[in-house]
């Protein structure tokens, strides 16, 4: 049930103070729900939607959160610190090629943990700026990792930035379609990445298990 923010919505008055703990209150149902549905739907799903699933109406959605972007900046301003991190713990690592390693893979394990981060990482969002700033630093913490493992002759000279970004909308792609019925396969994607990627005689982890037949052919029917 939506809990009335305003005297209007409620008998009688009520004290700034709980107007205000009521607030917060529908805020954390509004972001509770957007995570949920964004999590297993993607990004697509309508600010109506969040509405529904949070259980407030659409005016009290829209006095938080006027646009989309706005409520994606909010829900996903801890993963996107999480991106972060993870160029901090690549460049913190002693072996420059593992921390690329380690990068690439940790962000792809966040794109499959969450659909709608995996639409985040491949799209941009101008008016959501806190989401921006933090894209803006990951990416150049990812220049170093790049220019840090070519040091080491592992990386192929020919990587850049760029590459990354065709590697997050192909591994999104394949969590798309298989998330349901082959949940890792993104792992063998990356797995083949990575060695092209990388320069003979590199040293790469071993080539995670193909998904099944069956579970590949459940992905490809649900997607008729």
């Amino acid at each position: 049930m939506d809990i009335p923010e305003t005297p209007s919505e409620s008998q009688g008055e009520r004290s700034p103070t709980s107007k205000r703990a009521d607030a917060e209150r529908n805020r954390e149902r509004i972001l509770t729900a957007a995570r949920k549905l964004y999590a297993s739907e993607g990004l697509d799903i309508s600010m109506a939607a969040v509405a529904r699933e949070a259980g407030v109406g659409k005016a009290t959605l829209f006095r938080h959160f006027t646009t989309p972007q706005q409520l994606i900046d909010a829900v996903f301003a801890d993963r996107m610190d999480t991106y972060v991190d993870a160029t901090t713990q690549a460049l913190a690592d002693t072996d420059p090629w593992h921390g690329f390693i380690r990068y690439i893979t940790s962000v792809c394990e966040m794109q499959a943990r969450d659909r709608g981060f995996a639409d985040v990482l491949t799209l941009t969002f101008h008016s959501a700026e806190a989401l921006e700033e933090r894209r803006t630093q990951a990416y150049h913490g990812f220049l170093e990792i790049i220019e840090r493992a070519k040091a080491t002759g592992h990386l192929q000279s020919d990587f850049v930035s760029e590459d990354l970004i065709l590697v997050l909308m192909a591994n999104a792609g394949v969590i798309s379609a298989t998330a349901n019925d082959a949940p890792d396969s993104w792992q063998r994607l990356i797995g083949h990445l990575l060695r092209g990627f990388a320069n003979p005689g590199a040293p790469i982890p071993p080539m995670p298990p193909p998904p099944s037949s069956d579970s590949l052919y459940r992905a490809m029917k649900r997607a008729e």
